[in-house]
């Protein structure tokens, strides 16, 4: 290999980790803005935390603080926010009295439910002239992308 080809190659995977760079960024604002349409009060990360709880049937805290590597005073914080919004409440754990197992309220669920189908068709409009080989490639990038995080 010349050293010309290796440094041109170099450049234009420095182009392509500023556009991956620059493109996430603006997929990160978007799903904020996701999560403000939700609760004007709820940030992406309570929106997340939100998710996480409905998608588990109820986790505890500290679980959240370890799925997503979070600081448990963050957490606390966040959990907080959805309690006084009404979206999470706490209840005790069958196994565990002492344990309090986090809850979407009736509420909370209804605000997932409505903003994951909003964002559901948004994706569908998005990607409708997208083939299937390339849903399925993109799908596995961000797999193998998260996966490495």
């Amino acid at each position: 290999m010349s050293v010309g080809h290796s440094v041109g190659h170099s450049v234009g995977r420095d182009e392509s980790v500023d556009t991956i760079q620059r493109e996430l960024t603006a997929f990160a604002r978007r799903a904020r803005a996701t999560a403000a349409r939700l609760h004007p009060e709820l940030s992406l990360v309570s929106y997340t935390l939100l998710a996480h709880i409905d998608e588990q049937h109820g986790c505890r805290a500290t679980d959240l603080a370890a799925h997503y590597m979070l600081d448990k005073s963050t957490v606390s914080r966040q959990v907080a926010t959805l309690e006084k919004l009404g979206l999470v409440e706490r209840r005790p754990d069958p196994a565990d009295h002492r344990v309090q197992v986090l809850h979407p309220t009736e509420a909370g669920t209804r605000a997932l439910s409505s903003t994951h189908a909003s964002r559901r068709a948004a994706y569908l409009e998005r990607l409708a002239d997208w083939s299937t080989e390339d849903l399925d490639r993109f799908a596995a990038y961000l797999l193998r992308y998260n996966r490495n995080a």
